[in-house]
C-alpha cells in the first residue's frame, strides 16, 4: 500500500473508523475514535478507504471546582 493523504477516513478490522493525520511511504498514523492515534508500518497495513466520518470524540467529564474556603474551625478550651 502507498501513502494515503492525509484527512482520509479509513476502516481498520481491529481499530474502527479513523482519521489518517500522516502517512508516508515508510509508516502512516492514524487517529482512531475509541483508540487514539496509532502508527503502522505502510507496507503491511491492511485498511480500507472510506468516505465514512467517525463520529465526535467524546469530550472528557470537566471536574467541578470545589469551595476554595475552608470551613471555620470552633475550638473550646476546656479549664485552666
Amino acid at each position: 500500500m502507498q501513502s494515503i493523504p492525509e484527512g482520509q477516513f479509513v476502516r481498520h478490522a481491529q481499530y474502527g473508523l479513523g482519521v489518517v493525520t500522516q502517512s508516508g511511504a515508510e509508516r502512516t498514523s492514524i487517529d482512531f475514535h475509541l483508540h487514539g492515534i496509532k502508527k503502522f508500518v505502510t507496507q503491511l497495513m491492511t485498511v480500507e478507504l472510506t468516505d465514512e466520518a467517525p463520529p465526535p470524540k467524546p469530550q472528557p467529564a470537566r471536574r467541578k471546582r470545589g469551595s476554595s474556603q475552608i470551613p471555620p474551625v470552633t475550638i473550646t478550651v476546656i479549664g485552666k
